[in-house]
């Protein structure tokens, strides 16, 4: 079941009601993000911490690089400088982990979400894009009663519920 409302105070009141009433909430869409939906939501991703792996061993792998290119592969003695110049792979391994995370975060967020060139946009409500707050309910869920559940709904200020 659907639920449109107009403002997000409306969407809050019927989002406790309808999480008190022990039913599953599928997805809230809203024109701007609201704290307390992706708090009540209760889904919290670990992109975070996938970023900070990909981060480390993006450096290891650029530092590793560097030091077999400089020193096992191909040294030269020039200057006479060390083989092992650490100082000078810093600002490389800073940029190269920086572009490492960033590609590799994407792409995991990507894939994670389902979102590839060419698929076809799956909206419930057009006007959820402009300035409407459309919130989802499942169907399949224990308790679920669709007169009772249009009735909470309107009383808490849906513009629409279909």
């Amino acid at each position: 079941m659907v639920g449109v409302f107009d403002n997000e105070f409306d969407l809050l009141q019927a989002f406790g009601k309808v999480k008190s009433k022990g039913l599953k909430i599928e997805e809230v869409y809203t024109p701007y993000p609201i704290h307390e939906i992706l708090e009540g939501m209760g889904t919290k991703t670990r992109i975070t911490h996938a970023a900070f792996f990909f981060g480390l061993f993006g450096a290891l792998a650029v530092l590793g690089g560097m030091y077999y290119a400089a020193v096992e592969s191909w040294p030269l003695n020039f200057g006479g400088k060390p083989f092992n110049t650490f100082p000078s792979f810093i600002v490389v391994t800073i940029v190269a982990t920086i572009l490492i995370v960033t590609l590799l975060t994407l792409f995991t967020f990507s894939a994670r979400a389902k979102v590839f060139p060419g698929k076809k946009a799956e909206i419930v409500d057009i006007r959820a894009t402009d300035d409407k707050f459309v919130m989802v309910v499942d169907a399949s869920s224990p308790g679920y009663d669709a007169e009772e559940l249009t009735a909470l709904l309107k009383a808490s200020g849906a513009s629409d519920v279909y």
